[in-house]
């Protein structure tokens, strides 16, 4: 199952970095620095999404209600039953599950941590099967469906772009701090340094 991941993982990298044009290093940097607010706004946006599709499964149509319990018409059947079908129960779940990761992705991100790259990829692959489903739904299903998958296949060609800056053995840079010992030993080189300058100038004029 790790292997087939992996694969995935590798396959959809060369397809988004190999075999497209690839990104400007400034602007690579640039969303380097910002992805970790998009997530935070994906993940909310997201969850948003998510409990919308729970409140329209609730929110009954009370007019065609009535008229379907006032004259006892046959076939109106419950909107509340139609609307919540297991599809829609499978969209709400895939649409928080992906909001949750995005959320997770912040910290990663903003350490540039390879888990938190990982966290944003996971959540634009649940993004597709959120695409896939919602054509079983009536929430939306055409809209949801196309803009799900251009979302994600915008957002892998993005995160793919930057993948390599959060792999294994890179890390963002550490200013080591300068300590009091260090200070010393540096003041003392210099030190040292300005007392041969002056030698070979005190030396150089007495010749």
């Amino acid at each position: 199952m790790a292997n087939n991941r992996k694969n995935l993982e590798l396959k959809l990298n060369e397809l988004f970095v190999r075999n497209t044009p690839g990104l400007p290093r400034v602007f690579k940097k640039t969303l380097r620095a910002w992805m970790p607010i998009i997530a935070l706004i994906a993940g909310a946006i997201s969850i948003a999404t998510a409990y919308s599709m729970w409140h329209w499964g609730h929110d009954t149509d009370k007019y065609i209600q009535g008229v379907c319990n006032a004259y006892s018409v046959s076939g109106c059947g419950n909107p509340v039953a139609v609307r919540l079908s297991i599809w829609l129960w499978m969209a709400i779940a895939f649409a928080a599950v992906q909001g949750i990761l995005y959320l997770l992705a912040y910290p990663g991100l903003r350490d540039r941590k390879k888990d938190g790259w990982d966290y944003l990829y996971y959540g634009l692959l649940l993004n597709v099967v959120f695409a896939i489903i919602s054509l079983f739904t009536y929430y939306n299903k055409i809209s949801h469906f196309l803009g799900g998958l251009i979302v994600s296949a915008i957002g892998f060609y993005f995160i793919f772009q930057v993948r390599s800056q959060y792999t294994a053995g890179h890390r963002r840079p550490v200013v080591a701090a300068k300590t009091p010992q260090a200070k010393s030993s540096y003041t003392t080189e210099r030190r040292s340094e300005v007392g041969l300058t002056n030698r070979f100038e005190q030396t150089g004029k007495k010749q």
